[in-house]
């Protein structure tokens, strides 16, 4: 599974974490509830990017949210979560593609997948995601057959590939799985006329993700002897940068032919945090803020403003905390949030983010903006807490 855009949460400001966190939220929620609690675990961050796109199509953020009850990844809080066809289509998609990761490893024989009795079970537990996201597409009205296709695909084109082969050539199943669950989105939210222009972004984000998957893995690829789509067909990392950064413009490109009715999120994630993405990748940026004792000129102190402090609340218990602690890491919030609440001790902790310096808000927002793909969207106010 790909998890290339991970927003940080100081640049998307209090309104925009949480409409992405209910996204978050909706596809686990989508995935237990249409397919069982195991199957919570192929949530990912960029499934939950077709949720965003649906109902930025369909409605301002807030509509198509119900109230989730009490959860361990939440501290135990309830919370408004997006539910609905977005987010059943994400899970689909979730499940079909996390099937396919693991019947790959499995193919490949890495690490405990090598024993025999490992190696059968996760075929079994590859088979029933499959057929359950098979299931779940069907109910949203998406083939998933084109995604099983592309996969299939893969494996022969990897095979094939070697010194000289086009690296699109590799990259282009997982372009046409992306495309076509974009696209989707479109037919959900009664848009069919988003469906062309979407694809493109689609079909755009699934190079970027299995690029950036190559660049990230090369090297510990190297060492396993695990195949790489860099290092089988002899691309530079200079060309795939290039192929990054025009991915990136094409996508810019294609989200301006959407028609959204409340496209901020889905602008942000994808016009700007996937630059992050790329950047991150590549080693060219990093993710940063200045601590709101450490003020510089010009730029501005993060953190909530000083509170009384409220009574000290009582520690949770060794399994109680360790459901949190898991929370805390898979949601990002010790390394991302101002400040989040100790698993065992309930302690007010801050984030890791919470004292470095990402200097002016450049989220490619507001006057600092240097591409042309916010003209005419309402992002530009600058929503990124900066």
């Amino acid at each position: 599974m790909f998890g290339i855009v991970r927003p940080c949460g100081h640049r998307l400001g209090e309104r925009l974490k949480s409409q992405w966190m209910a996204h978050l939220c909706g596809l686990c929620l989508a995935l237990r509830g249409d397919h069982g609690q195991f199957a919570r675990v192929v949530t990912n961050y960029d499934g939950l990017l077709i949720s965003v796109l649906t109902e930025a199509q369909t409605a301002s953020a807030g509509a198509g949210r119900r109230t989730a009850g009490p959860c361990p990844l939440r501290g135990m809080r309830t919370a408004s979560v997006a539910h609905g066809e977005g987010a059943r289509l994400a899970a689909a998609v979730s499940l079909v593609l996390a099937s396919a990761k693991v019947r790959d490893h499995v193919a490949d024989g890495d690490g405990l997948l090598a024993r025999r009795p490992v190696a059968a079970a996760a075929r079994r537990v590859a088979g029933s995601w499959g057929r359950a996201g098979e299931r779940g597409g069907a109910a949203v009205g998406f083939d998933t057959a084109v995604l099983v296709d592309a996969v299939d695909r893969q494996v022969g084109l990897e095979r094939l590939a070697g010194p000289g082969t086009s690296l699109l050539t590799v990259t282009e199943p997982t372009e046409t799985a992306t495309a076509a669950a974009f696209a989707h989105t479109a037919v959900l939210a009664g848009r069919p006329g988003n469906a062309v222009p979407l694809a493109e972004a689609g079909r755009l984000f699934g190079r970027l993700a299995h690029l950036l998957d190559a660049v990230e893995d090369q090297a510990a690829d190297a060492e396993t002897g695990a195949w790489n789509p860099l290092t089988a067909t002899g691309t530079p990392l200079t060309e795939a940068r290039r192929l990054a950064d025009d991915a990136l413009h094409g996508i810019r490109l294609a989200l301006k032919d959407v028609e959204f009715v409340e496209g901020r999120l889905a602008h942000l994630l994808l016009a700007h945090e996937l630059e992050r993405s790329v950047d991150r990748a590549f080693g060219t940026a990093s993710c940063g803020h200045t601590h709101p004792g450490a003020a510089q000129p010009g730029r501005a102190a993060f953190g909530p403003p000083p509170q009384m402090p409220a009574p000290p609340k009582q520690p949770r218990g060794l399994l109680a905390g360790c459901a949190v602690a898991l929370g805390l890491f898979c949601t990002c919030q010790v390394c991302c949030a101002d400040e989040f609440e100790g698993p065992w001790s309930r302690k007010k902790r801050d984030g890791c983010c919470s004292t470095c310096d990402c200097g002016n808000c450049d989220c490619g927002c507001g006057d600092g903006c240097t591409c042309d793909c916010c003209d005419g969207c309402d992002c530009c106010g600058c929503d990124c807490s900066c």
